[in-house]
């Protein structure tokens, strides 16, 4: 029996990259999972007949996580798809612009902080609503919010503020007994990361202690499980570093 057996769980932004491997971990731990997407139905698709062909339990929905609506039916989907109020939400959809403060513009600004910021107000808001007692809340954050790089700054702006806003939630849903937790994630080998600079990229991998120097979906989901599993009842409020040890250096 796995992890997470009897539990549901919401994935957003997980047609693709960290999102997908998370929700294929989610799986194989027992969980029914909520394959969230925005643009590619296709994608989305694929990662539900990836799990079910091991014998797990998905379905695909599509939401913007920045819409309340959207929201709002997305966890009342996953209630009717699995008979069962979810337990778990992970926070991993995000929107990623690189560049030099010179160069950044309003659009990129409102992008950034629609999905970022407000989606995981959103995502949060509905899970104090929607949620099962004693359920879980994971966001992710960046190394970027720590250890600066060059271009970064608008987008670990936004993450900051994602770590700021896992400790209010914890403290706000504890009466729920439900927890709220951040993963600082490095450098992982997704389609996203491949907008970062390459000059950026080499540099986290240099610094990186642990091999392989760039992690990869299912590195993270590892510790996603941890996270919402009765393992982890007694933590919350708390970041997590998830990045190979980047951050030691």
């Amino acid at each position: 029996m796995g992890r997470l057996e009897g539990k549901v769980a919401i994935v957003t932004g997980s047609s693709r990259g960290i999102g997908a491997g998370v929700a294929q971990r989610l799986a194989a731990e027992g969980a029914g999972v909520v394959v969230n997407y925005l643009h590619n139905e296709e994608a989305a698709l694929k990662v539900v007949d990836s799990i079910t062909a091991k014998g797990g339990k998905a379905v695909a929905c599509r939401a913007d996580v920045a819409d309340e609506e959207q929201m709002e039916t997305l966890f009342q989907k996953a209630r009717l798809a699995f008979s069962s109020p979810p337990h778990i939400l992970v926070n991993n959809a995000a929107a990623l612009q690189w560049g030099p403060l010179e160069e950044l513009n309003r659009a990129q600004f409102d992008e950034l902080v629609r999905v970022n910021l407000w989606g995981i107000i959103v995502g949060s808001r509905k899970a104090g609503q929607h949620l099962a007692n004693g359920g879980s809340i994971i966001n992710f954050s960046s190394v970027t919010v720590h250890k600066p790089q060059p271009w970064s700054g608008l987008y670990a702006a936004t993450k900051a503020g994602v770590e700021s806003l896992t400790r209010t939630a914890a403290i706000e849903l504890a009466p729920r007994d439900i927890t709220v937790n951040a993963l600082i994630v490095g450098l992982v080998a997704t389609d996203m990361v491949s907008t970062v600079p390459l000059k950026s990229r080499q540099q986290i991998a240099a610094q990186t202690l642990v091999s392989p120097k760039v992690g990869r979906p299912e590195d993270i989901a590892g510790s996603v499980v941890f996270l919402a599993s009765d393992d982890a009842r007694w933590v919350t409020g708390q970041t997590l570093g998830v990045n190979g040890g980047y951050l030691m250096r």
